[in-house]
């Protein structure tokens, strides 16, 4: 299984611009999530507006809503919206198209845990709380700068803050303190931005519990793909085996024995059929998930796998009917890969010894050996997946070699035991 760290990716990863080109291009689009967490703002300032109106016997002014009073009354009112509202979503969002944050995005998840409402809320105010105060002073400043600017060339004296400017040298200073206040304004902007930057990844990115449930799902994921990868090797291998030793003895026979090779194509077929199906199975699994599974094989259909093995069996079958669903699946893809290597590898009958005893499943696959010219059996893949269905069922395997020829030996436990 993959490290956790290479599963979920980190969020502190450098989000400030490097170089002066970068905050220029930069600038304006952290810009404009300010005003953006501003004109969010707008509502609730209006509304304290109208409140604070009406509790004073006053009319209100909307076009005026920046008031300090209620500009932090209403910061509480942001908040707890922020706890309810679905707003993560358009925030991750701004977070990374405007402000150029690295927010991972958080998983999808039925009910919102409070650990996520909190970091959101405060995200919410944080934003709307910040981008207020600087859409307030771009709206004031700039038509200021502007104004003041033009000053030197008006025509007439001009009332500013209660200064009469006159045109000329006089207006000078003034020109000066505004683009003063608007490189000031730049400065808050951008200064601003970078704080929100820095924070989207913490308050927007996922939550230790998100990130814990991202971890488990993606382990669930991977067990099931290494299920899946099990029975495909133990389902279509057994049937590439038993198709290759009666492809090869039905050529053998074809021409002096026409019955026996028929028997031969027709235990290929079955075996084809079966593998087909099985495979039909798993790519289903994977398109659609671990959803609406078909039937698997358990100790029930030993005498089908047998029957399409094409080799000479020799059977001790007791009483299965006691035995776990989950048991007896596993079982049966064991009992088909001890299969598997004994006609792959041995030669002679096999010899099949399958029972309960003392709550426990006995499982035993022996053949005489080796054939001639082939290399000494060691296990590889197969045995690996056998032990590991073994082993998640708390049972025990013993696989190898005995009386120059291959045994396998399995208990499992009927109950699971702590």
């Amino acid at each position: 299984m993959q490290a956790l760290g290479d599963v979920i990716p980190k969020i502190y990863r450098r989000t400030e611009p490097r170089t002066i080109a970068e905050v220029r291009r930069s600038l304006p689009r952290r810009w404009a999530c300010l005003v953006l967490g501003g004109a969010l703002l707008m509502p609730y300032m209006m509304v304290g507006v109208l409140i604070s109106a009406t509790l004073r016997g006053e009319a209100a002014n909307l076009m005026l809503p920046a008031q300090v009073g209620v500009f932090a009354a209403v910061l509480p009112v942001v908040a707890v919206t922020g706890l309810f509202l679905p707003v993560r979503g358009l925030e991750v969002s701004a977070a990374q198209g405007l402000l150029g944050a690295h927010v991972e995005v958080p998983p999808r998840t039925e009910r919102r845990a409070w650990q996520e409402r909190r970091r959101t809320a405060a995200w919410f105010t944080l934003h709307l709380a910040v981008g207020g105060v600087v859409s307030g002073f771009t709206l004031a400043i700039v038509p200021f700068t502007m104004f003041t600017l033009a000053l030197p060339f008006l025509g007439w004296p001009t009332p500013v803050l209660g200064f009469v400017i006159t045109p000329g040298w006089n207006a000078v200073p003034w020109a000066l303190a505004g683009m003063a206040l608007l490189g000031a304004l730049v400065a808050v902007a951008a200064g601003a931005g970078a704080l929100l930057a820095r924070l989207a990844p913490v308050l927007l990115g996922p939550t230790p519990g998100e990130r814990l449930a991202a971890a488990e799902e993606h382990a669930r994921s991977l067990a099931e793909r290494n299920r899946l990868a099990r029975e495909l090797h133990d389902s279509v291998g057994h049937a590439l085996s038993v198709v290759t030793l009666q492809a090869a003895a039905a050529g053998r026979v074809l021409d002096r024995d026409p019955d026996t090779a028929r028997t031969a194509l027709s235990a290929i077929e079955q075996s084809a059929r079966a593998a087909l199906e099985d495979l039909d199975h798993v790519l289903g699994v994977l398109r659609e998930g671990a959803g609406d599974r078909a039937p698997q094989a358990t100790l029930d259909d030993l005498g089908e796998l047998v029957a399409a093995s094409g080799a000479r069996v020799r059977q001790e079958v007791g009483d299965l009917s006691g035995v776990p669903a989950v048991v007896s699946r596993e079982a049966y893809r064991i009992l088909q890969e001890a299969l598997t290597n004994a006609i792959r590898h041995g030669r002679g009958p096999v010899y099949l010894i399958a029972g309960v005893r003392d709550g426990e499943l006995r499982l035993e696959v022996t053949n005489p050996g080796r054939r001639d010219g082939d290399r000494e059996v060691t296990g590889g893949r197969g045995v690996t997946g056998m032990r590991e269905r073994v082993r998640l069922l708390r049972g025990d395997l013993e696989a190898g070699p005995a009386e120059a020829g291959w045994r396998v030996a399995v208990r499992l436990p009927l109950r699971s035991s702590p």
